[in-house]
């Protein structure tokens, strides 16, 4: 066992690791500090509001994760996913479930009233995703800011986003697309260590799925389909929310891929990155099986979302400092 002393001294190197990214990521267009002479509480006004928030609802945490991931797969990262109107991005079926959309107003309010005009949405949804993975006892990493908010949010172009029933080839395509390997995907998807899903989105996998054995999709394990068809009957509510990690849903940690080793995947999609050779290697780096180069989770999340939040950033004939972030100004 660690001594306390070890201890301590790996927690450092991990944290180091997580704040120091290669300059390859990071666009010209944002940096660590951007804000730190324009307004220097801006970082903290929103940490403080997420802590707020988080601390009366934790389901905010993965809600705030999901929003940023869903802004940045459509129209890149530039708070599209927030507009509101009767085809805008927030009216689509992925993003009807999102949660915290009160949480990135109750910080742009404080934020204009400190900094008028200063500090964008898309830069306010970043750093709240970042420190929801903190509030779930994830580790911390530098967030880089200087985004601009964009102009366009269409229903339509959220068919970019990762489907539930999509398979590794298309979820890689969709990454790929975007400028993220296939690291990036199992590393990003592993997201859903915190969080959970409604019924409708994979209830289809415990029933009639197949003609032979229980009936069930054969890659969820025989001993765990009992324990969904409980929590999700056949005639039951669709809208009913189940753990998307089972036995670690509000922790922000490797027991997710723990999970899908051992059949316990929620969603079609996630088990997938088990299933498939080109995906489970990275799984089992993440376990730390024997033989294979270990990657620490929580550190390689980091990592790629620095990466994915550097999609797609506009400039100033494209973007804006929103006034209110779910109308353009």
């Amino acid at each position: 066992m660690y001594q306390k002393s070890s201890i301590s001294v790996l927690f450092l190197a991990l944290l180091a690791l997580a704040t120091t990214f290669p300059s390859s990521v990071q666009s010209q267009t944002t940096r660590v500090g951007f804000y730190s002479s324009s307004c220097p509480r801006a970082e903290s006004i929103v940490t403080q509001t997420v802590q707020k928030h988080f601390k009366s609802t934790p389901a905010i945490a993965p809600g705030l994760l999901r929003m940023h991931f869903h802004d940045c797969f459509v129209q890149g990262c530039d708070a599209s996913v927030l507009l509101d109107g009767a085809t805008t991005e927030k009216t689509a079926g992925p993003n009807r479930g999102l949660r915290g959309w009160e949480v990135i107003d109750d910080a742009k309010t404080q934020l204009e009233a400190a900094c008028p005009g200063v500090v964008s949405c898309a830069d306010i949804l970043a750093l709240a995703a970042r420190d929801s993975v903190v509030l779930t006892k994830g580790i911390n990493w530098k967030v880089p800011t200087g985004r601009l908010d964009g102009r366009v949010s269409l229903a339509s172009e959220t068919r970019n986003l990762p489907g539930f029933r999509d398979s590794i080839d298309v979820q890689k395509s969709k990454f790929q697309a975007l400028g993220l390997n296939t690291q990036d995907l199992v590393t990003l998807v592993g997201g859903h260590t915190i969080g959970t899903s409604a019924c409708q989105f994979f209830r289809y996998r415990l029933y009639n799925f197949t003609t032979t054995g229980n009936g069930a999709d054969p890659t969820i394990h025989p001993s765990f389909v009992p324990q969904l068809r409980a929590l999700c009957p056949q005639d039951g509510d669709l809208a009913k929310r189940v753990d998307l990690d089972t036995g670690s849903a509000a922790r922000f940690d490797a027991a997710f891929f723990t999970n899908l080793r051992n059949g316990r995947g929620i969603l079609e999609s996630d088990q997938m990155l088990w299933t498939d050779a080109s995906t489970k290697s990275f799984v089992q780096r993440f376990l730390g099986v024997r033989g294979l180069q270990a990657l620490n989770f929580n550190v390689e999340f980091g990592r790629s979302m620095v990466k994915m939040s550097n999609i797609g950033v506009k400039s100033a004939t494209n973007g804006e400092i929103r006034r209110v972030c779910s109308a353009v100004n």
